[in-house]
This record gives C-alpha cells, sequence and structure tokens, in this order.
C-alpha cells in the first residue's frame, strides 16, 4: 500500500525515501494491511502528575471518545490501554503489554508516554523503584513491579509510532530538574537519536505542562491517519515537534502583543497590557497556547494574565528561573519598543479619532452623542489628517470626491 509522504527541510530527503521503501516492505505490509480497523494505543507513564492525561481527555478536537469510538472519517478506531481509564485491572490489563513487547499483538499499536524516563539503576539499589506497571514473579516467587521504562525500551522495537506527551516525556520537565535524585530523562534521550519505529519514525515529541488537549489527540490523529495510508507524514521540526503547532512563538499568537508594540507594559498582575515586564518569556517560546486555548478554545496563560514561564522548551525549568522575574532580555528590546512604540502608538491615536467620525460629523463640526462630549479636533489634528488623506487616496480618488 503506498503511502504518501510530506517531508519539510528539517526531515531529509533520504529518510522519506526510506519511508516510502518501507511502507512496501513484506514487514510492514502485515503492520499497515490495505485497511485498518483498529489501532491500539498504549499510555506508559514515568515521572508524571498525570496531568498529560487530564489534558487529553479534556479535548474536543478531536476528542477522545471520538478516537475510541471511530468515528472519524477515514481514521481507524482506537483501543486505549490506560492505567488509569481501563475498566480492566491486573493481568488482564497488563496482558496486551506483555504481547506488545514481544511483537506478539498482531495488531498496529502506537506507544504514548507520559513523564520523564528515570535511572531505575539508581532506585534498584537501594530495593526500590521510581515508576512501574504491572508485576513480574521473581526467583522466590514473590511480585516485583515491572519498571515504566523497561515498558517503554521493549514496545517501542515494534510500535508503529512512539509519541512523548508533556514536557516530562519530551525533554525530561521539572523531574529532570537541577538537583533531582532521579537522572530522569526525556524519551527521545533514553530511546536515543538513532531510534527508529517500525514505520521508520524517531520519538514523536509534543511539550508542555500539561499541553492542550486538542494538541495530543490532533496529532495522535494526523499520525493515525497516517499510518493508515490516508494522509501523509504530519511536518515536524528538528526536536519532532508538530510544526503547524510549534512553529510560532507565544508572542506572535498573544492577544497583548500589540501592546508590546506600542511600548505599554503591565506594572502587575491584572493589567491589561504586555506581560514581559513581569517575567513573561513568551517572545522566544514556542507554544501555541493563546491560539488554542487551554481548554475547548478557551482560557490559555496570557489569554487570563499568566505571564508565559517556558514550559514547552527544552530549557523547562531550570531555564526560565526565576518565575515572573522580568527576562535579562526584556531590558533591551522593551527599552527600544518604549522609543518607537511611544511614537507609533500617537500616530495610531490620532488616525483612530478620525476613523470615529462620520463623513457629516466632520462637515458639521458637532457628533451628537448622548453619552459624552466628543472634542473637535485640533488644528494640529487636522494638519496631520490631512496629510494622511493625501498618502491614503494617493492612487485612487477619495470616496465622494469629484476626481474621476
Amino acid at each position: 500500500m503506498p503511502l504518501w509522504v510530506l517531508y519539510c527541510s528539517k526531515f531529509s530527503y533520504n529518510h522519506a525515501l526510506k519511508l516510502i521503501v518501507l511502507s512496501e516492505s513484506n514487514g510492514l505490509t502485515s503492520l499497515l494491511p490495505n485497511h485498518i480497523e483498529e489501532v491500539h494505543a498504549f499510555w506508559v507513564a514515568g515521572g508524571s502528575c498525570d496531568g498529560c492525561s487530564i489534558a487529553a481527555v479534556g479535548a474536543t478536537s478531536p476528542s477522545v471518545e471520538d478516537l475510541l469510538r471511530g468515528v472519524l472519517p477515514g481514521m481507524p478506531k482506537v483501543i486505549l490501554h490506560h492505567p488509569v481509564l481501563a475498566v480492566t485491572a491486573g493481568e488482564e490489563f497488563i496482558h496486551p503489554f506483555r504481547l506488545a513487547a514481544k511483537g506478539e499483538l498482531e495488531a498496529p499499536f502506537v506507544v504514548i508516554c507520559e513523564g520523564s524516563i528515570m535511572d531505575e539503576r539508581i532506585a534498584a539499589a537501594t530495593g526500590g523503584y521510581w515508576s512501574g506497571l504491572g508485576a513480574d514473579e521473581d526467583e522466590n516467587g514473590d511480585p516485583q513491579p515491572i519498571p515504566s521504562s523497561s515498558w517503554v525500551s521493549r514496545m517501542s522495537e515494534h510500535a508503529a509510532a512512539v509519541i512523548a506527551v508533556g514536557t516530562c516525556a519530551t525533554w525530561g520537565g521539572v523531574p529532570a530538574a537541577a538537583g533531582n535524585p532521579t537522572d530522569a530523562e526525556g524519551v527521545m534521550d533514553f530511546l536515543g537519536e538513532d531510534y527508529r519505529s517500525a514505520l521508520g519514525l524517531p520519538v514523536v515529541n509534543l511539550p508542555g505542562c500539561a499541553p492542550q488537549g486538542d494538541n495530543i489527540t490532533e496529532t495522535i490523529a494526523a499520525v493515525l491517519l497516517f499510518l493508515h495510508g490516508l494522509g501523509p507524514l504530519p511536518e515536524f521540526d528538528e526536536l519532532g515537534r508538530p510544526s503547524w503547532l510549534f512553529g510560532e512563538t507565544v508572542h506572535r499568537g498573544c492577544t497583548r502583543a500589540g501592546f508590546y508594540e506600542e511600548g505599554k507594559f503591565a506594572e502587575e498582575y491584572g493589567d491589561k497590557e504586555c506581560l514581559v515586564e513581569v517575567g513573561c518569556w513568551g517572545p522566544v517560546v514556542q507554544c501555541n497556547i493563546n491560539k488554542r486555548g487551554a481548554l475547548n478554545g478557551q482560557g490559555g496563560c496570557m489569554n487570563v494574565g499568566a505571564p508565559c514561564i517556558g514550559c514547552t522548551m527544552p530549557g523547562f525549568p531550570d531555564s526560565f528561573a526565576p518565575f515572573y522575574a522580568t527576562p535579562p532580555g526584556t531590558i533591551v528590546s522593551s527599552t527600544l519598543s518604549r522609543v518607537t512604540g511611544s511614537l507609533i502608538s500617537n500616530l495610531r491615536e490620532m488616525t483612530m479619532k478620525y476613523q470615529n467620525r462620520t463623513a457629516k460629523w466632520n462637515r458639521e463640526g458637532n457628533v451628537p452623542s448622548g453619552w459624552g462630549h466628543v472634542a473637535e479636533p485640533s488644528p494640529l489634528d487636522k494638519i496631520a489628517h490631512f496629510a494622511y488623506e493625501k498618502l491614503q487616496f494617493r492612487n485612487s480618488p477619495k470616496p465622494g470626491s469629484k476626481k474621476n
């Protein structure tokens, strides 16, 4: 079955050819039959707070329910194996994991990782473990937890794709912060740069603490369409992030960006202006939170007055500490913005003043509003507006003029 491959400049042509060749090989034909009815999704949790799971079940476009019911056109039904959402327990729940880890599931599957991968050797030295799922019996017949890292390592060999969800899973996140005792790391670090899934894909990274649910389900849906042969390989950047979600900075999509341009900055929380001087890192952070919102298109950090602390970035949290302190680069950028912004702001207010008037009000020199007195333009305003209109209509006649 041919697969359409769309590759970006940072996804090599040779690798794209490799994907096409793989799609025609005997090994992958069994993974991708002509019509996939179901795809299994194994959710493995490492060092995490379960916030990514909560974010995922709050998704609406598409929703988890849509994926599980298989109601989306062209999409295979998703069989989700989630330790919290599952209706089964014990060995009945773990059995499909065991089959997938051995390559005996006989169905295509993806591994979805939530939370960082912790060095289990450190915990084992004192007879413990960091995070686990299920249990095996030791030589004495006693149950011993199976580390999450073991599942990721074994299942990734046979998975059609490995998707790291959340900043802990992608880059290490809070569990990997300076001074941590676990030597935590992201899935990409754990599997290595040479890792490729059964379909030839590196680890797909969806950062965020927590990421928006719609980012999670949309990316899963895009990968499943690719698996099904009905869509191209989604475009990813050099760190494996979906380019359409993380290609722009927070600042570019921020509703407060206009204030930055005009050199107007919040002085305390609750102010409506740009938040960079109260600790916002938005100009250098790649995230779509302001465009997409946090849940069902609503909310989002800066949209509700919270400065960006860089939670989607590989350097989080250490590189963005101390939180809510003015970033050093702001000293330069905000100073320049104040200089140019004051001029821009005054010119815009002057133009806006005239755009808030009808032609009749201009002729009669009066605004008949019962809500309040509207002052007439000053002589300087009129001169500036005259020059503005000369530029505005230099290539076309002004409405109502006698020019042809």
